[in-house]
């Protein structure tokens, strides 16, 4: 089966980091995307956007700070209070009234124990990146090789996606693992290093993943 391709977009060279990366869009982000690019319509200025391991939250909040929205990473590891000033800075006068305010969380749930920040942040635009579907799955291990300046043989996706566990981090480790193997072999990544990397990153004896 061939796999359409998935837009690679949103290009995040932001201004004065030279940082050329893109996110893959797909099933798993597209609406999170569509979200970001509209932040007037966010309730209360504010959105909270949580999703999986390696999923790419941090590179969006990167692209969401050059568009001038206010980004806290790691927000459920900051302290509680200090989110709660800051939530109520956009909704009042002064410098950061009406700013675009965007929490990214790396627990799922987030779990709040000051209760005036829970109901607040209850009524904000909550944004959640899911899993990546096998379209998506076969443009991460597209964009992952390209990152890498891996060239795969015809039929990688192919192969790779249904084998492969469906999420962020174990499609960015099987292509980190292939490309690993191919250079301890000094050997082109094809089918025989494919079938290594799935082994030594799921066991021995790989069947499709259904």
């Amino acid at each position: 089966m061939a796999y359409p391709s998935t837009q690679i977009a949103l290009p995040l060279a932001v201004s004065g980091t030279g940082d050329p990366r893109r996110i893959v869009i797909g099933d798993a982000n597209a609406a999170v995307i569509d979200a970001l690019q509209a932040p007037g319509n966010w309730p209360f200025h504010t959105a909270v956007l949580t999703g999986p391991d390696r999923s790419g939250k941090s590179l969006l909040g990167k692209w969401a700070a050059s568009q001038g929205i206010e980004v806290i990473d790691g927000a459920d590891g900051a302290e509680e209070a200090e989110i709660f000033h800051r939530w109520n800075a956009v909704q009042q006068g002064g410098a950061r009234a009406g700013q675009p305010l965007l929490l990214i969380a790396n627990s799922t749930p987030w779990e709040i124990a000051l209760p005036d920040l829970k109901s607040r942040l209850g009524g904000s635009l909550q944004l959640a990146i899911g899993d990546p579907d096998d379209a998506m799955a076969a443009s991460l291990i597209e964009a992952h090789a390209e990152a890498r300046a891996l060239t795969l043989a015809e039929g990688a996706a192919e192969y790779l996606v249904p084998r492969t566990r469906r999420s962020f981090a174990s499609i960015e480790a099987l292509v980190s693992a292939i490309d690993r193997i191919s250079l301890e072999r000094q050997a082109p990544a094809t089918m025989s290093v494919w079938r290594a990397a799935l082994e030594a990153l799921q066991g021995p004896a790989q069947q499709k993943l259904l």
